[in-house]
């Protein structure tokens, strides 16, 4: 990752110590580690990573990791126990700012914020909707989490210094709190996923998704619209939402034609992305879907590959105004089918299309542009 030489000289800041906390994600997490904390790093701050995962500390990229040991695999022991551990690392750290990432540390950055340390809370989803759409909570008494939730989210975080939001429509909801926020999209590296030297292998009669796996990403009916062109294969990578789905999933009609690699390094992505003629996100309607911004997206764009999207009105105008793609009713298999067909049957489309999603990225949807954003964000703080 990389920032301009002019981003380098305007916003070196010596040696402040920041520290981001996380007790969910992993260390080497694309937002929290290889685009935020890595952009702090090399603009001068002392940038530590407190993390749970069992891995031990280290120096990685000149962010110092913090190992607090290795989450409960109970969700009930993780929320009670990993916070407590953060809590006493980060005050061992004795940061100037604290910057974290998970809702069920906001109790945490409350506590941190009576210290007088800066807290900053990343909030990578609008939980309140994203609530709605759990299925481990059972659907009667959704609604009614969603608006508890709600109540104490929007309290805990006027205690703190401010919110970075990971989309518009996630930075409008706490703004209107009159909240200090600041939008850092999730956008991709630009250079990460591009093709090597500029030159793309061959193309396969083969379409990718990579991410989560559920029922919501909608993987049902994808995987169905391959029953409907039996000369095209998927590449799935990703973690299933659960075992009983990955079962489920493998009595749709369709699977036999689906290469699943499981969680895949980056550089197997590039690999993935490479070979095929587009890439897929075609998440299900849903509370938290409509304004989101996936960054798999942006990430197809980013090595010149088509996208087939949801047909979701945000998502329309991203994909249309970077003539980058197309959408699809994400429920309707036949839909989803007939998109690739027609990037199947049109080489030159999916170069077309590949080139001018590459060059909007380039232009516009790129990480070093949120990373100056989110520096000006801590130097205000600061």
């Amino acid at each position: 990752m990389t920032l301009c030489n002019d981003t380098k000289s305007h916003y070196a800041e010596g040696m402040l110590r920041v520290c981001h906390l996380t007790t969910v994600h992993p260390r080497n997490d694309i937002r929290i580690f290889l685009k935020e904390s890595r952009a702090l790093a090399l603009v001068g701050f002392d940038v530590h990573l407190v993390v749970g995962d069992g891995e031990g500390d280290a120096d990685i990229d000149g962010v110092q990791v913090h190992d607090i040991g290795v989450k409960p695999l109970s969700r009930i022991k993780r929320i009670l126990l990993q916070p407590k551990r953060a809590l006493k690392k980060i005050l061992s750290l004795n940061p100037s700012i604290v910057h974290f990432h998970d809702p069920e540390l906001l109790p945490v950055g409350v506590k941190l914020a009576k210290y007088g340390i800066h807290v900053i809370y990343d909030a990578h989803e609008d939980v309140p909707r994203q609530i709605l759409m759990k299925c481990w909570i059972p659907r009667a008494i959704r609604f009614c989490v969603a608006r508890v939730f709600e109540f104490y989210e929007n309290r805990a975080v006027t205690k703190l210094s401010g919110v970075v939001a990971a989309t518009s429509h996630i930075e409008r909801r706490f703004s209107e709190l009159g909240l200090r926020t600041v939008n850092v999209n999730n956008y991709p590296m630009s250079e990460e996923l591009a093709p090597v030297d500029g030159a793309l292998p061959p193309r396969l009669k083969r379409v990718c998704y990579i991410g989560g796996i559920s029922k919501m990403r909608g993987a049902v009916q994808l995987v169905h619209a391959l029953s409907l062109l039996p000369d095209v294969r998927l590449t799935l990578c990703g973690h299933f939402d659960g075992p009983d789905f990955a079962e489920e999933l493998k009595k749709v009609p369709g699977w036999a034609q689906v290469d699943y690699f499981g969680h895949v390094d980056r550089e197997t992505v590039r690999r993935v992305v490479a070979e095929s003629i587009a890439g897929i996100v075609t998440f299900l309607p849903g509370p938290n879907h409509i304004d989101s911004q996936p960054n798999k997206l942006f990430e197809y764009m980013s090595a010149e590959l088509p996208v087939i999207a949801s047909d979701f009105p945000l998502w329309r105008k991203i994909v249309d105004g970077a003539g980058c793609g197309l959408c699809v009713n994400p429920e309707s298999p036949t839909q989803i089918a007939s998109a690739i067909r027609v990037l199947l049957d049109s080489p030159q489309k999916v170069k077309e299309m590949g080139r001018a999603g590459r060059l909007v990225v380039l232009e516009k949807y790129n990480w070093p542009v949120e990373a100056k954003k989110m520096v000006d964000f801590y130097k205000a703080l600061a």
